[in-house]
């Protein structure tokens, strides 16, 4: 017996609220008297005897259950189901009937508690979940048919069947259990989850946590339904966070809307196992403006992973815990100018080369459009129009250059005369 199957049936009392109506719960919530927990459960030799194959032939066995005491006791049944492998069980994937041989006309349901996989019977006659009345120091007998669904979970094997009671009638050590074969036989599929925290710092201004959300299978067959994650977030203290979380999806950061306080993330597709690697999910946090958190907290995330259909028990839950600090504003920037003096628009000194390059990254960023030419904004230099200062020092120029080619124009007659 796993230690699963092992912890739901010492709890059984106490935990019986997905199946059972709440007259019922209420009915076994408290622990029975020890002279009440007397019943023994003894399951024959299945026949043919075969491994189980989906959607083949089906197994039956005779459930006989016997009360030593010298009183009636009242037997309500619970048939365990302990699968091994990745996949939680749907209702339909396992065949489960049970006909009376030596007991009351008998009927049979299939239910799911805390994930597993159980089926009950009780009277015809008589509502759900009612129980049979062993008759003092006598017996009962059923005959149990059990088989796989055609969609039985490929990365699952075989299964233990346990016969007990969820009215804590059997005795301690009373259950008896039968492990049936699944064919072909395989390697139980495994699915493991974990963060890996890749980052956490300023980033601009403000103060993201990275994180990548891994998952990987192991083992033989894949998942016969999506795989679903909700993420979920807390910290201490009833301040409010404001959380922002991003998921990368489709190559660009897209924010996640909570939905009663869990985000969703993109489902991973049908089909996921061994082969299909590590499945990657980053994921990237800040404190938004409306935080009430004014100093480094400690945050801590959850991810419960189910099955998007069917059974969507969580198949496991993982947290992490990272700290993060709150937005940062930045330090208002104070007047260049003297507001009651006029500006006037003066030629602007070539910037350094570290001033250059902090231009070039605000257009990057700005525009998209990392090219500068060699004039413009990129040096800081302005176009010069007009007259300016070096007017005079031209028209100078100007004048010597026309009395130089005057006396040049005297010469050359002088000497032409002389000759």
């Amino acid at each position: 017996m796993s230690v699963r199957t092992a912890a739901a049936i010492a709890v059984v009392a106490g935990v019986v609220t997905t199946l059972l109506p709440l007259s019922a719960t209420a009915a076994s919530a408290a622990p029975t008297a020890d002279d009440h927990a007397v019943l023994r459960t003894e399951m024959g030799a299945p026949v043919p005897g075969g491994p189980l194959t989906r959607g083949g032939a089906t197994e039956t066995f005779d459930l006989t259950v016997k009360n030593p005491t010298g009183k009636a006791v009242e037997y309500k049944p619970w048939m365990l189901l302990d699968p091994k492998g990745a996949s939680l069980l749907d209702d339909n994937d396992v065949v489960f009937k049970v006909e009376a041989v030596d007991a009351p006309a008998t009927k049979s349901s299939i239910g799911q508690q805390d994930g597993g996989w159980q089926g009950t019977f009780s009277p015809s006659a008589k509502d759900d979940y009612a129980g049979f009345d062993i008759p003092a120091n006598g017996k009962m007998t059923w005959k149990v048919t059990i088989g796989l669904g055609a969609n039985y979970p490929t990365n699952n094997g075989d299964f233990n069947l346990t016969a007990t009671s969820y009215n804590n009638s059997v005795a301690p050590g009373g259950s008896d259990s039968h492990l049936f074969k699944v064919d072909p036989q395989t390697k139980p599929g495994e699915l493991k989850t974990w963060f890996k925290q890749v980052s956490s710092g300023k980033d601009g201004q403000e103060q993201r946590a990275y994180l990548d959300l891994n998952y990987q299978a192991a083992g033989d067959g894949t998942f016969g339904t999506a795989l679903a994650t909700a993420l979920s977030l807390s910290h201490p203290g009833e301040q409010d966070a404001d959380f922002r979380l991003q998921a990368l999806i489709d190559g660009r950061w897209q924010d996640l809307k909570a939905k009663d306080s869990r985000y969703e993330l993109p489902r991973i597709a049908k089909g996921f196992g061994a082969a299909s690697g590590v499945h990657t999910q980053p994921l990237r946090l800040s404190l938004g403006k409306n935080s009430k958190l004014t100093k480094r907290t400690t945050i801590t995330m959850e991810a419960e992973v189910r099955q998007a259909e069917g059974n969507t028990w969580p198949l496991m839950t993982v947290p992490v815990k990272f700290p993060l600090v709150p937005i940062t504003e930045p330090a208002p920037t104070q007047p260049t100018t003297n507001p009651t003096t006029p500006t006037t628009t003066t030629p602007s000194p070539t910037p350094t080369p570290s001033s250059t390059s902090a231009v070039q990254q605000a257009v990057a960023t700005t525009t998209g459009n990392s090219n500068v030419t060699a004039t413009g904004s990129s040096t800081g230099s302005l176009a010069t129009t007009g007259a300016g200062s070096s007017t005079g020092l031209y028209a100078g120029l100007a004048a010597a250059l026309v009395a130089l080619g005057a006396a040049a124009a005297w010469l050359g007659r002088r000497r032409r005369t002389n000759a």
